[in-house]
């Protein structure tokens, strides 16, 4: 993996990626925006016990332009400047010109809850210079370059002393979101270990203490054993939906050896996991031979400066599909009381993509 790290014109950092040499030269651009100065805040929710943020300013954010005026368009000329700058690299990273959180942040009101400044950092993940292809539809090694940056990024922002954890995501499709079209993701920082991590957390380490096994490598060895929700089986990597999947066709991805974070893994099994990966993705775009719109979440450890044995490393798809023929979204019990309702079992989706053929990319 080749790394340049460049300064746009309004300030903020990019990073360019590459599985070759990239070439000097290479001149930083942005849209044609005056720089977002955004005052973004925390404000606790006393009854959930969690924060909340709060970012006004991106309610001027681009939202689904046509794509040849995209800001994620490569720049053509200095008439029509764009994020990514013209020239021979693979991925695009910057920081997020509509930000929920910056670590520059140090603004907060004071009101009758308590309050703090938005400090963290959004930063978007430009896939490919393709505005119209996907992640699954990349070649495997760009995939497994997608994955090198993931890992890069979370050792870097991690290393910040305010970050306490980092969250890789995807949205892809309309239906879940998605703001511009060119294939991207976004990975998030936060001064916090968010709520639901904060979960998972709590009942890894509640496993680990009483039986000293990794809980998430109890649950893939299980599915491997039983077979019927698996999907992909590679030689370092397993996908599959769990047991308890809450969502008709949520996936999981994860490491056979477990290591907290993505960074941890050897290239063997970094490249595993991508294939793994890619499969996965393409299985879900030929179920119905059309676009598939999910979430996805890559899970690490957090980056609170502790070790964390009880943690593995591992990918999340929330789709929002509940039949072929409609979508399924949050319902009230699930938005409201956090109890999710599947109309679907678990052992019955997994047979649907794992009857989808994908060919050889290997």
């Amino acid at each position: 993996m080749h790394r340049v790290e460049l300064e746009k014109p309004d300030g903020r950092k990019l990073y360019l990626y590459s599985r070759e040499p990239i070439a000097k030269g290479i001149q930083a651009t942005n849209p044609p925006h005056e720089p977002v100065i955004g005052h973004s805040h925390l404000r606790w929710h006393p009854l959930r016990g969690e924060w909340v943020a709060y970012a006004s300013h991106r309610q001027n954010r681009t939202f689904l332009p046509p794509k040849e005026y995209s800001p994620l368009a490569v720049t053509k000329s200095a008439d029509f400047p764009t994020e990514l700058p013209a020239g021979k690299y693979d991925v695009a990273v910057f920081e997020n010109l509509f930000p929920s959180m910056s670590l520059s942040a140090t603004v907060a009101p004071e009101l009758a809850v308590p309050t703090q400044p938005g400090i963290g950092s959004c930063e978007v993940v430009v896939f490919t210079q393709d505005p119209d292809t996907s992640l699954g539809a990349l070649s495997l090694d760009q995939v497994y370059l997608v994955m090198q940056v993931w890992a890069e990024r979370t050792r870097e922002i991690g290393k910040q002393e305010k970050i306490q954890y980092v969250l890789p995501f995807e949205n892809r499709g309309v239906e879940v979101g998605v703001t511009l079209h060119h294939p991207h993701g976004q990975i998030y920082s936060y001064p916090f270990i968010p709520p639901v991590v904060e979960r998972m957390q709590e009942m890894q380490t509640q496993h680990f203490k009483k039986t000293g096994e990794v809980l998430l490598a109890s649950l893939r060895k299980e599915e491997e054993k039983a077979g019927e929700r698996m999907i992909v089986s590679g030689k370092h990597t397993s996908a599959f939906l769990p047991i308890c999947a809450r969502y008709p066709y949520e996936t999981w991805i994860a490491p056979k050896r477990s290591v907290p974070y993505l960074y941890d893994l050897s290239n063997e099994e970094l490249l595993d996991f991508a294939r793994v990966l890619k499969t996965t993705l393409m299985k879900f775009d030929r179920l119905w031979n059309k676009p598939f719109p999910y979430l996805m979440a890559l899970y690490q450890a957090p980056t609170d400066g502790k070790a964390h044995p009880e943690s593995h490393v591992h990918l999340e798809f929330f789709p929002p599909y509940r039949t072929k023929e409609r979508l399924k979204f949050l319902a009230g019990t699930e938005l409201a009381a956090g109890m999710f309702v599947n109309d679907s079992l678990p052992e019955e989706k997994a047979k649907e993509l794992r009857d989808v053929q994908v060919e050889d990319f290997s």
